[in-house]
């Protein structure tokens, strides 16, 4: 996924360098290096920042919707699988790092994290600004740390196809990139943390994308780019601001992210992979049984299915 604020926030600082306020971007310099473990470390959130009235505006553009189906409980830290992960994991952001869709309403008592690849962290001034939202990285250790909370309440929401499942997102897509995701599963099993399926209707909806079937030149380039950078690169358009044929906005389509289940876990110190492979297999039913019970009311034909892969 790219990120023009990203980007801005990446050029400023080289501005900075080459300014004659450079003595501040030395000391920005100095400020990571001491800085380097919070996004690892749980991040640094602000309520204001998730509070600003400009995300309610965000969440009314597609409108996005927040919806429980049942009560967690604030003891138990959860891992919440969110998929699928689209071009921008717009439901995921909108939903999580803001409060417009009102998620401390309707989940009292839990912090929700989520986890960005840890390529972001490294960019000046963004790293900042995504961390006061609930963004942490999505390294081991970060959803270690988060998981091992002796308080419970902690939630953090990984886009499990992660990078890779972006290049495959456009309407009417429904394969998610999940058989050989266990790493969120084995954590789970280390620290008891329930698993929580997620599914955002509408996700896939947001762009169209070039076509980049596996084996084409384009898919061989995207995936070696990914491999190399660790960050997707999808070809996508939108729409414009005063036309809707072609631009870089994302349609507005309603966008439904339900919270499923959560799936109880017995604490496995050193799970052994019968431990791992039964409970990404109860995983799987968890998520197939949110996207079927719901997909009626979100308008997925019923011969629509999700395809694993």
């Amino acid at each position: 996924m790219s990120s023009p604020p990203a980007q801005c926030c990446l050029a400023g600082y080289v501005l900075l360098c080459v300014s004659d306020w450079w003595v501040l971007a030395a000391l920005y310099a100095g400020w990571l290096y001491l800085d380097r473990d919070t996004p690892t470390s749980g991040g640094r959130r602000s309520e204001w920042l998730r509070n600003w009235s400009v995300w309610k505006h965000f969440r009314d553009y597609f409108p996005l919707n927040l919806i429980k189906t049942v009560d967690l409980d604030p003891a138990s830290n959860y891992i919440f699988g969110f998929h699928p992960h689209g071009v921008l994991v717009a439901g995921g952001f909108g939903n999580f790092c803001t409060e417009a869709s009102g998620f401390s309403s309707l989940f009292p008592g839990l912090t929700p994290y989520l986890l960005m690849l840890p390529f972001w962290f490294r960019v000046p001034f963004f790293r900042d600004y995504i961390m006061c939202g609930g963004l942490v990285s999505s390294e081991k250790a970060s959803l270690s740390y988060l998981l091992s909370a002796s308080r419970g309440g902690n939630v953090a929401v990984v886009a499990v196809g992660g990078a890779p499942e972006a290049l495959d997102a456009r309407p009417g897509a429904l394969t998610l990139q999940i058989l050989n995701r266990k790493g969120f599963i084995k954590l789970a099993l280390k620290h008891g943390a329930q698993l929580v399926p997620v599914f955002s209707f509408g996700e896939n909806e947001l762009f169209d994308q070039m076509t980049n079937p596996a084996g084409s030149p384009l898919r061989w380039l995207q995936d070696h780019l990914q491999r190399l950078m660790g960050v997707a690169l999808p070809l996508f358009t939108g729409r414009g601001v005063f036309q809707y044929s072609f631009g870089l906005l994302p349609y507005r389509q309603p966008i439904h992210t339900v919270v499923g289940r959560p799936i109880p876990v017995v604490q496995t110190p050193s799970p052994t992979k019968d431990d791992i492979d039964g409970l990404h297999s109860l995983y799987l039913e968890g998520l197939t049984t949110v996207f079927e019970d719901n997909k009626d009311n979100y308008g997925i034909a019923p011969d629509k299915h999700l395809h694993f892969i």
